[in-house]
Order: C-alpha cells, then structure tokens, then sequence
C-alpha cells in the first residue's frame, strides 16, 4: 500500500510540513525507518535525534518544526502513529465462511460476512454477529451471544450464556466465562458453590492473551466498553471494569470489586475483593489494593499509600541502617547527658 504523506495527514486530521507529496509505503520504528516510511518522534528523546533519521517522514507533536523534514504535525502523535500502523498492517483475514472442520451446534446463527476457523466448537443457540471472524481452535458454548466485528484469536474460549459486544478482541488463550474461586468448608472438605452468572463484555473491549474472566456466582461480571487488558490478567466473579480503564499485565481483581471509568492498573497489581476504587484512579506496579480508593487518586505500595508517600518511603529505605546507626549513637549520647545531670546534682 502506497500513501502521500498529504493523505496520512488527512486520514488523522494533522497537518504537513514538508512535501505533502511524498509516497509512503510502511510504517516503521524510529530506529529502522527508510525513504518511503513514516516514524514517530513525540518526545525529546527522539525529537532531539531527528535529523539522522533517514524516514520519508515523521509524526511529530504540532509544536514542533524542523527545516528540510517531512513532518505530519498532529495533537496526539502517538494515537495518529497507531491508526497509521494499523493502516499499513491489518489484520490478518481468514477466509468467508464456516470451515468443513468446524462443528455447528443447532439452531446457531452467523451474520454476514463471519468467518469461522478450522476445528471450530460452536455450541447450541449461537447467535455470531456480522464481519466476526473465529480464528482456529476457538470453543463456544451454548447460548452465547457475539457482536459484530468481533475478532478471536486461536484457542480462545467463551462458554455458555456468555455475552460479547461489537468489535471486541480477545487474544489467544483467554477463557471467558469459567467458574469463580468459590468453596464453602464443610468440616474438612470444601463444597463447590455452583456459578450460574455470565459475563457481559461491552463494545470496543480488547482482551489479552491468557486471561481469564470468571463468571458471577450469581448476576454477572460487567467488562464495559472500551476497557483494555494485557496478558495474563485475572478479573473474578462479579467484578465490574468500568469503562476505558487499562489494566497490565498480571493485574488480579478479587471477587465483586467494582473499578470505576479510566482506572488505570500497572502491572502486578493485586486488587482485595468487595471494594470500590473511583474514576480515574491510577495504581504504580506491584501494589496491593486493600481498601476503597476515591476517584481521581494516584497510589503504590502494598499495603497502597498516595504514591508520592510511597516516593519518599522508598528514598527512606536504603538508608535505614545508616539511620539506625545515628540513632543508636544519639540514644547513647544522651544517656550519658542524663548521667552527667544527675551527677551534677
């Protein structure tokens, strides 16, 4: 695919600096950009770099200029270096259709234009959306609904009653639906508490490799829209995910937590249950969530504390030794200021 750069701007909505004609063919990392690519520079490690590039041209924050370079101004040069990408780099596309291997429950519906992969297991009562394409290996159970322009990736698994949205992603791996970590102990034995909840997972949801969404005891596990996870993210049973919040790799979130809009979770960060963290909270890495945080804060550590708390505690440590030292040595100088004085009495 070939593109003037005056044509990429307009697909973002930037502006040229430069020559608007010039033929872009790919989009590439900073470092290895050629003459018919286009790169992304929007910070002054790269911005200060620029001139050795030998890119067809660069996305570039709309402040900047450079003489004698090709530049696609734009506000959020790194959303625009995405859609860009994702221009030069689609998807890949599987063929029309269900595949002879595929295993059709009855009374299952798929829209226009679905594609379903080799060795797909789609149960009874199936209604699959429109454009949807089932890449191999996927398992779905009976009773699942699945949006339009819904894309899973080989061995994924949805099982029953569950309910996906349009233009969901999940990646490969991930189980949607499996039963909750629920036991009652029962003398020395535990008894399974059965999970007939769902989950739910709204429009415009991307779902990483490995995860695992549990359904509700009762009820349902809500992953509202826009929510996006990394690998290997747990969400348990009867979790709500509020909408465009980013949880990263390796994040678990315990049984009926409620995360408001755009929370923002680092990676490793392990979330107690029955809690409620507010609207755009943001959680540094390797965190334990023990309590309820208000909307708008930003925390680390474990037990979780405001993070520029946890900033300075961190400062603190190494040197604690050292302080110990002083301390003991400030113990024993006053002791003997208190021996003087009663000596002197």
């Amino acid at each position: 695919m070939k593109k003037t750069l005056a044509e990429l701007a307009e697909f973002v909505g930037g502006c040229v600096i430069g020559d608007a004609d010039q033929i872009i063919s790919d989009a590439a990392p900073f470092e290895n950009a050629g003459p018919e690519a286009i790169t992304l520079a929007r910070t002054a490690k790269y911005l200060n770099r620029i001139d050795r590039l030998q890119a067809g041209a660069v996305i570039v924050p709309e402040d900047f200029n450079r003489p004698g370079i090709n530049l696609l101004q734009t506000s959020n040069p790194y959303a625009a270096f995405a859609r860009i990408s994702a221009l030069y780099h689609p998807a890949e596309k599987l063929p029309l259709g269900i595949h002879p291997s595929a295993v059709m429950g009855a009374h299952t519906e798929c829209g226009d234009d679905a594609a379903i992969g080799p060795m797909t297991v789609v149960g009874n009562h199936v209604r699959i959306g429109k454009r949807a394409t089932i890449y191999p290996g996927v398992v779905i159970g009976d009773h699942v609904t699945i949006g339009d322009d819904v894309r899973l990736y080989p061995n994924v698994t949805i099982l029953a009653r569950c309910r996906l949205g349009h233009r969901v992603t999940i990646h490969a791996g991930s189980v949607i639906g499996s039963d909750g970590f629920g036991f009652a102990p029962d003398g020395e034995q535990y008894q399974k508490i059965p999970h007939t909840g769902i989950v739910a997972i709204d429009d415009d949801v991307e779902i990483g490799a490995s995860n695992t969404i549990d359904r509700g005891t009762f009820g349902k596990t809500h992953i509202k829209s826009g929510v996006k996870t990394d690998n290997l993210v747990h969400i348990a049973h009867n979790v709500t995910v509020g909408e465009n919040t980013v949880l990263v790799a390796q994040v678990g979130i315990s049984g009926s937590t409620t995360l408001g809009r755009h929370v923002v979770l680092a990676g490793k960060v392990g979330v107690a249950g029955h809690i409620h963290v507010g609207d755009y909270v943001m959680v540094g890495g390797q965190s334990g969530i023990a309590g309820d945080i208000p909307a708008g804060q930003v925390v680390s550590g474990s037990p979780s504390m405001p993070h520029k708390t946890w900033l300075r505690v961190q400062r603190i440590i190494p040197r604690l030794p050292e302080l110990r030292k002083k301390i003991t040595s400030l113990e024993k100088r006053f002791r003997r200021l208190e021996g003087e004085e009663d000596g002197s009495k």
